[in-house]
């Protein structure tokens, strides 16, 4: 059975928080290598009725139907991601560096106890219901990018360009998602969500298999394909706008990208209310992240922080 790399994001677009992206792979059947008919009997999807199935899907769907507790149980049951931190949490999912760079920002606490709202027991059920999966983690392999604030401005300044920063989280996540799959000749297919309006990704997909070369099959606004050669496996790579509702791996990752973001603005609030009697706590989006922000700077002055670490700029 071939594998599928799923890579999503989460926060491209806020101003403050982390940007968050994943990759979850996944073993599926060559005739269902969306997956959502072969997991059927284990997994449903948002518009389907709750009963007792794992809820899968775009994570705006997830989150909007059920919160950050639908989330959670989601992204902890399938990917066994039972940590009993939320630093125990990135450490086990995070590419390397990522918890380094985590840890020098001064809101986020490692002790942070997890699950952090889903009930443990309704995780665990959800477990025991899953397959044992084809790798250590059961239903498939997971790993992230998290870029705060001062990376984050780092990289853009680095390279001109904030659309830099989520080649440069691609580039990375694929080979770490190859790490965890068994070196033999099984084919791999990975599917992303687009990145804006980019329809050109043949430079940063030959920048994630150096060891191989990229053949363009098909560049559009609807679908940007390619196939990597030299590498002693089959692999391709597609890139199409709404993937997240179209693959099992790719909701997968979105659902973790935006748990993990959405974690880290829960810590982020109650850091800076912790400083700033009566602050209604924001999302991170560009209009109310001026007002969130305008409201902390004096607070930021006594801290010793910088607008570049707090304030993404791009």
């Amino acid at each position: 059975m071939p594998w599928v790399v799923g890579i999503d994001e989460a926060g491209y677009g806020p101003n403050l928080g982390p940007l968050v992206q994943a990759a979850v792979a996944i073993r599926l059947p060559d005739d269902d290598p969306a997956g959502w008919g072969t997991l059927a009997p284990v997994v449903r999807r948002a518009h389907e009725t709750a009963d007792g199935r794992l809820l899968i899907d775009d994570s705006k769907k997830v989150y909007t139907g059920g919160g950050l507790a639908a989330l959670e149980c989601g992204v902890h049951a399938a990917l066994r991601l039972m940590e009993p931190t939320v630093g125990d949490l990135v450490r086990r999912v995070a590419l390397a560096g990522v918890g380094d760079a985590l840890g020098a920002e001064a809101w986020f606490d490692p002790t942070h106890a997890a699950p952090v709202v889903a009930d443990p027991e309704i995780i665990l059920a959800a477990v025991a219901a899953l397959p044992a999966g084809p790798t250590a983690t059961g239903f498939g392999a997971a790993v992230a990018s998290l870029v705060p604030a001062p990376r984050f401005n780092g990289l853009c300044d680095e390279a001109g360009s904030k659309g830099a920063v989520l080649a440069r989280g691609l580039v990375e996540l694929i080979p770490a998602a190859f790490e965890g799959m068994p070196s033999d000749d099984e084919p791999v297919r990975v599917v992303c969500d687009k990145h804006g309006g980019r329809n050109f990704y043949a430079a940063m997909i030959q920048a994630a298999f150096p060891d191989g070369w990229v053949v363009v099959e098909k560049e559009s606004a609807l679908e940007s394909r390619y196939r990597v050669e030299g590498l002693g496996r089959p692999v391709s790579v597609v890139f199409r706008p709404r993937a997240d509702g179209d693959s099992v791996a790719v909701a997968l990752a979105s659902m973790l990208c935006k748990y993990l973001r959405e974690v880290c603005m829960i810590q982020f609030n109650r850091f800076w209310a912790r400083h700033v009697p009566d602050l209604a706590p924001t999302a991170g989006y560009p209009n109310d992240a001026k007002r969130f922000y305008a409201e902390i700077r004096p607070a930021m002055a006594k801290l010793g922080l910088s607008e570049d670490q707090v304030w993404r700029k791009r």
